[in-house]
């Protein structure tokens, strides 16, 4: 399968140990399945350095059956409870080589985070995520993953 990491700089050869902590699925090297939402986060990321955005594609094996992956299907209570959880520096998801899930954005993570604060009940919270669009995260926690599952094939600057 086919992937996209947007980023300012070319990542031919991938590293999490470069990766940031508190994000949806845990620090590690995300990529998606969707090559317009991997242009968009380029270019945010581009913005706030002032740089080209550059999207690196690369090549996903399928068959992670050697390795351990958390798939989130849909966006239920347990994808809700996992992302807030990461969110807040937990560790859980040290137990994966591989997450697979829908983005928690800007927006979706207003309804996450109306959920988190008890505002929401998870009712109302899965339904008002059900109107954002389709998007993907796939979250590499380990190297080994990197090394034997993802091959780079080539980059290309965002043109606006």
């Amino acid at each position: 399968m086919k992937v996209y990491h947007g980023s300012s700089l070319i990542v031919d050869k991938p590293n999490v140990s470069f990766s940031r902590q508190n994000l949806d699925f845990g620090k590690g090297f995300y990529v998606t399945s969707y090559q317009a939402q991997a242009e968009r986060w380029a270019k945010r990321k581009a913005l706030r350095t002032g740089s080209v955005p550059i999207i690196s594609v690369y090549e996903l094996n399928e068959n992670h059956e050697d390795f351990r992956v958390l798939r989130f299907a849909e966006d239920n209570e347990a994808w809700v409870e996992f992302v807030c959880d990461c969110r807040k520096g937990k560790d859980a998801y040290l137990q994966y080589d591989i997450i697979i899930g829908s983005v928690a954005d800007d927006r979706v993570y207003t309804a996450v985070d109306m959920y988190y604060r008890g505002i929401w009940d998870i009712e109302r919270t899965l339904s008002e995520l059900k109107y954002y669009e389709m998007n993907d995260q796939i979250c590499i926690i380990k190297q080994h993953f990197i090394d034997a599952q993802l091959s780079f094939l080539d980059s290309y600057e965002v043109i606006s």
